[in-house]
């Protein structure tokens, strides 16, 4: 078995417990840490009793809150598919000109957080609200998540089957919708289930479209009574919203298998030639360029002129203090609580271990505003003292950005061979050194990369930071949130322009890996 494989034949005094077995206690631990907000949706629906929750949930207001969240998910998820795979088709597959320029262009409106973008829409129209502007501001925010996928496997995909399907009469159109299309099911469920995800939990965005969500009502029942009953029935709505996305993208990711079989490897795609199509082509990447950068830059450019030097005080130095204190420290504790799951998941696979991994992985999927709700009625109930604390903060980081942190830690521990250790142990190390000394090291680049993307999620990070930091604390998006809300745009555009410029690394580390992983 895999697990036996990672370790050396062991003293008869030590084989009483198998070496990982403190590995696999450490991975438990963050485990049952990650299932405490699904556990306390539980306890607080047991709490309130059935009567309550039926007062709370079946409700009209209830009801509104769930037909807009459909309407919003029914309309953003294809607009963008058809937009992500166009896009992705025309930069990786024809010859449109400045290609690479274009590619790049998709993918930097991650750098800009989707609040942003929304402040950004509503400066420049401030007659924006409702359900088409929730929409509009929603695709331009989130499509890269599809395109980044689509791009990717459209660089992986063998050639020859298209080659084939059209030997056999098929038009080219013909041969994109029945071989290619089918064969871009898995990277399109895969970033269509990220963008609904993003939907569910989105608040900033739409509390500034004035399209109210089960996200927005939340955060508005909270600010208005602390730990109300109604925001924690809403919040496992929400939960069960999310669970319900997940279902219905497996479902519809089904268990086809798209892999090449052969020897060799499959040649580069010729890339088509649009001939006099070549200018409408270009239109649209053009125009996604306008609407998802040159708006938000154009709008923040002009609110930073008309502020001035003025606007550029100490409240600004230090939001980028905290931001990076919080970032930095959130990093190093998200990376760190998922080294133990991310070791065992290389070294020691197996059923157990696929469980707890399961639970590092789905905390990723919950609203950031069920975490922090969660969080903050177990520490009024419970544990008063950690309330609105740095401690509560940081944990609520670590729940929400685990999932991330594992991705780079896995990969880099299955680079460091195995047999290291085992040299290691063979030369009298213990296990824990040996893992310590060797795998560790050979896995700091991926813990240094995990840390980066950990940090940089945390600087854009606005509800639970909103619900959970400490008095006096402001981060940038909590004080660009605080400005916005007073209407005063003008002063909150230094903190909208430096949350842009930390996102910038994350942006260049998302493409430079889509590349990575197309095998380019």
């Amino acid at each position: 078995m895999a697990s036996r494989e990672a370790w050396p034949a062991t003293p008869k005094r030590a084989r009483a417990m198998p070496p990982h077995a403190p590995v696999v206690l450490l991975a438990g631990l963050v485990a049952l840490f990650s299932l405490v907000p699904l556990g306390f949706i539980a306890w607080v629906t047991y709490d309130v009793g059935w009567e309550t929750v039926r007062t709370l949930v079946f409700r009209p207001r209830v009801g509104e809150l769930i037909v807009n969240t459909i309407w919003l998910e029914g309309l953003t998820l294809p607009l963008s598919i058809v937009l992500a795979v166009t896009l992705a088709w025309l930069t990786e597959r024809t010859d449109l000109p400045l290609s690479r320029l274009w590619a790049w262009l998709a993918v930097t409106p991650l750098a800009v957080p989707a609040f942003v973008h929304s402040y950004a829409w509503v400066s420049l129209l401030p007659g924006m609200k409702g359900l088409s502007s929730a929409v509009f501001v929603a695709v331009l925010a989130y499509f890269p998540f599809l395109y980044l996928p689509v791009a990717a496997a459209l660089r992986r995909l063998d050639p020859a089957v298209e080659d084939a399907a059209a030997s056999l009469g098929l038009a080219p159109a013909a041969v994109f919708f029945r071989v290619v299309l089918p064969q871009l099911r898995i990277p399109v469920c895969g970033g269509a289930l990220l963008i609904g995800l993003h939907l569910l939990s989105e608040y900033g965005l739409f509390a500034m479209i004035r399209f109210d969500t089960l996200a927005t009502a939340i955060v508005d029942q909270f600010q208005s009574s602390y730990n109300s009953p109604a925001a924690n029935m809403i919040g496992g709505v929400l939960v069960g919203c999310c669970l319900l996305l997940l279902g219905l993208e497996l479902l519809l990711r089904g268990n086809e298998r798209y892999a090449r079989v052969g020897s060799g490897t499959a040649r580069p795609a010729d890339r088509r030639r649009l001939g006099r199509w070549t200018l409408p082509a270009l239109l649209l990447p053009a125009a996604l360029a306008a609407a998802t950068l040159g708006v938000p830059l154009v709008t923040l450019g002009r609110w930073l002129w008309l502020g001035g030097l003025s606007i550029w005080d100490g409240d600004v130095l230090r939001a980028v203090g905290q931001t990076l204190a919080l970032a930095l420290a959130g990093g190093v504790l998200a990376t760190v609580a998922a080294v133990p799951m991310a070791w065992l998941s290389v070294r020691a696979p197996g059923k157990l271990q696929r469980v707890l991994e399961a639970c590092h992985y789905y905390v990723g999927s919950l609203p950031g505003v069920v975490v922090a709700l969660a969080l903050v009625s177990i520490t009024v109930r419970l544990i008063l003292p950690l309330y609105q604390t740095f401690a509560t903060l940081l944990a609520a980081y670590v729940l929400l950005f685990l999932p991330r942190a594992m991705v780079g830690l896995r990969a880099s521990i299955a680079q460091a061979p195995v047999e290291l250790e085992r040299a290691a142990m063979a030369l009298g190390r213990s296990p824990a050194q040996a893992v310590r000394q060797i795998t560790l090291r050979l896995a700091a680049p991926g813990a240094a990369a995990s840390i980066a993307l950990v940090a940089l999620g945390i600087t854009n990070e606005l509800t639970a930071t909103l619900m959970l930091s400490p008095n006096g604390v402001n981060t940038l998006a909590t004080r660009f949130w605080s400005l916005t809300s007073e209407i005063d745009y003008v002063a909150a555009s230094p903190y909208a322009v430096m949350m842009v410029a930390l996102s910038l690394p994350l942006t260049l580390l998302l493409h430079a890996q889509s590349k990575r992983t197309a095998g380019q």
